[in-house]
């Protein structure tokens, strides 16, 4: 496994070490071991699975209370991968970081709670597969406006499916602090 940085230093894209013959190939894509040892000490609690087609943009979601770590990996496909700071004393507050994940290349991004995530599918369609630290909750959840002018994404696409839901999103300027990436301190 090669740990390679992003901009943002806690972001981080992982390449699994894949080995291939001519039956295909194998690579793990978790092994807590292996990911306490590069620093990535996280227990995921929850695995999701989402399919999209090209020019789907989903997102930039988070939660506020109960943030989520994730690491997201396609198994069919290529989406344009986005984290954004939203920790806001983070000195690297609203910056973003992107990855290509694809099928082939086998890229992982970790995101570490604390940022929006989101993505755009750029192949005719897309299964992305996510493992989350924390549960989803319906109740927690927040999200930055695709289009903020502020975050400046650079998106692949000039018209992107979006849902509604989605489209309404306030940008990250009327967001209160509190609101943004506040976790619950256990007891």
């Amino acid at each position: 496994m090669q740990i390679i940085t992003t901009d943002i230093e806690d972001v981080q894209i992982i390449e699994p070490q894949v080995f291939k013959d001519e039956r295909g190939y194998f690579l793990e894509t978790f092994h807590l071991g292996r990911f306490k040892s590069a620093g990535l000490p996280h227990v995921f609690v929850q695995d999701n699975w989402s399919f999209s087609v090209k020019n789907t943009l989903r997102g930039l979601h988070f939660q506020a209370t109960r943030p989520q770590a994730k690491l997201v990996q396609v198994i069919s496909g290529e989406i344009f991968d986005v984290a954004v700071d939203i920790r806001h004393t983070s000195p690297t507050f609203g910056r973003w970081v992107s990855a290509h994940l694809t099928e082939h290349n086998k890229r992982q991004v970790f995101i570490p709670a604390g940022f929006a995530h989101g993505f755009c599918v750029l192949s005719d369609s897309a299964h992305v597969v996510y493992k989350c630290s924390d549960f989803y909750d319906r109740n927690d959840e927040g999200g930055i406006l695709w289009s903020d002018p502020a975050t400046g994404i650079d998106w692949p696409t000039a018209d992107p499916i979006v849902s509604a839901k989605d489209d309404r999103l306030p940008i990250l300027s009327d967001i209160p602090p509190e609101k943004l990436y506040n976790p619950v301190k256990a007891p």
